[in-house]
């Protein structure tokens, strides 16, 4: 895993060393191992290296093939590296290095632009091509790896964090009340191309952008979801031994590909404990494990570690505690807002950097249980949008967007009001899979473009800010193929994830396997009182949030005088998302210009 950016000129100037440089520089933390940066006529590339296959030099990047023109930076793992290394080398390519990232670029320099469908895993990057005078970039088919990049009065810019853009300046910054719209409708989902900032886009899921020097572009989806139809001959245990297997296979897959340990997040859930029990099966005897746990409310427990110290102890693996303090949660949160990409509302996310920072003293590499509840139906809400009548939009829009169309008229300036951009855009991604089962239209929706920013750009972001590479087996692709066919009341029975509480029951303790679902808990801003409310009170009520007119006032007054109640429908806090969209403005986008 690394973090890469660049600069492709379209009015045949060179792109400049300095502003590259403060593009890496704002990547560092992803790649604390190395850097380095290539210029070639209108073309500039750099990267920042964090060293878990092929640990030599051999591997290090930009990576340049002069015979055939092409340089390559990448962010990423390819699983199969190996399968597709052997059947280059049957087709003539000759390698100088034993990882990953060379697999790419001789992949290319055989397959061209068709290269994204063979590659197995998770990835962006971008391949400058000498002889064609093209740039091409390309993001995994989940979207696990973010790219975004920003457009210039003189070309392109690409990296993996919104930040090194706009690093960069130069930048649109004014807000998208499109993606606004979204924001506030899907809780911080802002499905691609768009972002919050007008100037800002990200590459969406399973598509690849060319660009060529002279400035035109072809954008091209390179792979789908196939959720149309159950197979009827495949009866309740055969689709959950097929799981087995799928899930077998992502788990060990993800274990044997580094050249450095890999861990695993443990926080003591159905999800991240079946996967030490995976771990086990597949041959792994030495597991490092690590949980994180907070102070105690009156009205909620900190920790899980009753259920986590269960698994590690069944298992022998080497375990790891962090306690973390209230007073730190708070005093940190602004380094955790300021590696976030794009706002993210989900609270966990302080829990994920602080817990990526004390990991990432340990090993590079975790896998994490993200993905589980998306992929096998594991929410509340599924259950409740099933139980629904009418059509796909009037089922799904009561259960998940977390303010109507006109709440959003009230609580946006004048500048910011409009029609309604979220239904028509959710109406449109359930439709496009055209399975005949409601669940799985949802699902394969979710899983494609509603999951990827959120948990999914959460973990990226939070475990990269520390040089941490978190793998998620449960978004495998070979899994998540299989399991959108699977019959959606074989996944929402059991409360939901029954196919997964069926494979741990001889795994796990009933204890884990059956005890209601938890959600990372992180009290300390979860109840707003005390110092977390006054810390959104100021935000709320500073100059700058005044002066950007995001908000009506009106609206945030009455979320401050009655702050903890007022909850959307999956139980977001209302205030905390309206204060942690200002706050990460403040931060990432006024401190930049």
């Amino acid at each position: 895993m690394c973090g890469i950016c660049g600069e492709l000129r379209f009015d045949g100037m060179a792109p400049e060393r300095e502003l590259l440089s403060r593009m890496n520089a704002k990547l560092a933390r992803r790649g604390p191992d190395a850097g380095g940066e290539y210029f070639s006529g209108p073309v500039a590339l750099g990267h920042r290296r964090l060293a878990i296959i092929d640990l030599s030099e051999r591997s290090a990047q930009p990576m340049l093939d002069r015979d055939s023109g092409l340089a390559l930076v990448f962010n990423g793992t390819i699983y199969n590296y190996r399968e597709l290394r052997s059947e280059l080398r049957a087709l003539g390519q000759q390698f100088f290095s034993d990882g990953d990232t060379e697999v790419i670029l001789r992949a290319w320099a055989e397959w061209g632009e068709r290269c994204t469908t063979r590659l197995q895993g998770v990835f962006a990057f971008a391949i400058w091509d000498d002889r064609r005078q093209q740039l091409f970039l390309a993001r995994d088919r989940l979207g696990i790896k973010p790219l975004y990049y920003s457009y210039t009065r003189h070309g392109i810019r690409f990296a993996s964090t919104s930040q090194a853009l706009l690093a960069a300046g130069g930048m649109d910054t004014r807000i998208d009340p499109v993606a606004l719209h979204q924001h506030l409708s899907l809780h911080a989902v802002v499905p691609a191309p768009r972002t919050l900032l007008r100037g800002l886009r990200k590459l969406a899921p399973a598509h690849s952008f060319t660009v060529h020097v002279d400035g035109r572009c072809s954008l091209e989806q390179y792979w789908h979801l196939d959720a149309l139809s159950c197979p009827g001959d495949m009866t309740d245990w055969e689709w959950i031994e097929a799981a087995h297997e799928a899930l077998q296979a992502a788990v060990k897959k993800r274990l044997e590909v580094a050249d450095v340990p890999v861990g695993l997040l443990l926080s003591g859930g159905l999800d991240s404990s079946l996967l030490v029990a995976l771990l086990a099966e597949a041959g792994c005897t030495d597991l490092l494990t690590f949980s994180v746990g907070f102070e105690d409310e009156p009205e909620e427990r900190g920790n899980e570690f009753e259920f986590s110290d269960l698994v590690a102890d069944l298992y022998q693996t080497r375990h790891h505690r962090f306690t973390i303090p209230n007073s730190e949660v708070l005093a940190r949160m602004p380094e955790a807002v300021m590696n976030m990409c794009e706002p993210m509302v989900g609270q966990d996310a302080v829990a994920f950097y602080l817990l990526g920072e004390r990991v990432s003293q340990q090993v590079k590499v975790v896998q994490s249980g993200q993905g589980a509840d998306e992929v096998f139906g594991g929410y509340f809400w599924y259950p409740q949008m099933q139980a629904q009548q009418g059509t796909d939009i009037e089922r799904f829009a009561p259960r998940y967007f977390d303010r109507s169309h006109a709440e959003i008229q009230s609580a946006v300036g004048p500048a910011y009001q409009g029609p309604d951009y979220t239904t028509p855009r959710v109406t449109a991604g359930l439709a496009k899979f055209g399975a005949d089962r409601f669940i799985n239209r949802v699902l394969a929706f979710d899983v494609t473009t509603l999951i990827v920013d959120d948990p999914v750009k959460r973990v990226d972001n939070m475990t990269m800010a520390w040089g941490l590479e978190a793998r998620v087996p449960f978004l495998d692709v070979g899994l998540v193929e299989l399991v959108a066919c699977m019959p959606p009341e074989l996944k929402l029975r059991s409360g939901g994830k029954h196919p997964l509480k069926v494979i741990a029951r001889d795994l796990l303790p009933d204890i884990v396997i059956d005890r209601p679902k938890g959600y990372f808990p992180v009290p300390a801003l979860k109840f707003v009182r005390g110092q977390v409310l006054g810390f959104m009170r100021d935000v709320l009520e500073s100059q700058a949030c005044r002066e950007r007119g995001l908000f009506q006032r009106d609206y945030v007054n009455r979320l401050l005088a009655s702050p903890e109640p007022v909850l959307t429908p999956i139980l977001g806090n209302k205030l905390w998302h309206c204060a942690l969209l200002e706050f990460w403005l403040q931060l990432n986008v006024d401190q930049s210009l």
